[in-house]
C-alpha cells in the first residue's frame, strides 16, 4: 500500500493555490494602477497631483471620454475584485451580493462625479477627488473581503 501523504496535504495545497491566486489578482489591480496613465484617459490625474493648489480650475477634458474611461476602469477593477471574492469564498450568494453593491456604488458615485464635474468649485476639490478615487481605485474590495470573511466565521 502506497501512502501519498497525509489527509491535510490536499487542504494545504488548495489553501496555497488560493493565496497565490489572490496575490496574483491583487498584483493585476496594482498593475492597473501603475500603468493608469498609459491605459486610461484621465486629465484629472495631474490636476490632483499639482494643479488643484493653484486654484486654476479643472483642466479641459472631454466629458464622454472621461466618463467612458472612468467607467471602464471601475468595471475592470470590479471584475478582478469579484474574482478575488470568488477565489476566497466560492459562494455565488457572496458574488451576487457583492455585484449588487458594486452596481449601486457605481450608479451613485458616477452621478455624484458628473454633478461635481459640472458644478466644480475650487473649495470642493476634495469631494471630487474622493468620489473619483472610489471610482478608479478598487477600494470596495478592502471593505468586502474582511466583511465576508467575518460573516463566514460567524456562520460556522
Amino acid at each position: 500500500m502506497v501512502v501519498l501523504g497525509k489527509q491535510g496535504d490536499g487542504k494545504k495545497m488548495k489553501r496555497t493555490i488560493t493565496i497565490l491566486l489572490v496575490i496574483l489578482l491583487f498584483a493585476v489591480l496594482a498593475a492597473i494602477r501603475f500603468f493608469q496613465e498609459q491605459l486610461f484617459y484621465d486629465p484629472l490625474l495631474d490636476f490632483f497631483k499639482y494643479e488643484y493648489m493653484q486654484d486654476a480650475g479643472l483642466p479641459s477634458y472631454e466629458m464622454s471620454k472621461l466618463l467612458l474611461f472612468t467607467g471602464l476602469r471601475y468595471w475592470l477593477n470590479t471584475m478582478i475584485s469579484l474574482l478575488v471574492l470568488w477565489v476566497c469564498f466560492r459562494e455565488s450568494t457572496i458574488l451576487k451580493f457583492a455585484l449588487i453593491i458594486y452596481m449601486l456604488a457605481f450608479i451613485v458615485l458616477l452621478g455624484i462625479f458628473i454633478f461635481l464635474l459640472n458644478d466644480y468649485e475650487p473649495s470642493n476639490y476634495l469631494t471630487l477627488f474622493y468620489v473619483r478615487r472610489f471610482l478608479i481605485q478598487p477600494l470596495l474590495i478592502i471593505l468586502l473581503l474582511p466583511a465576508f470573511y467575518y460573516q463566514r466565521k460567524r456562520k460556522v
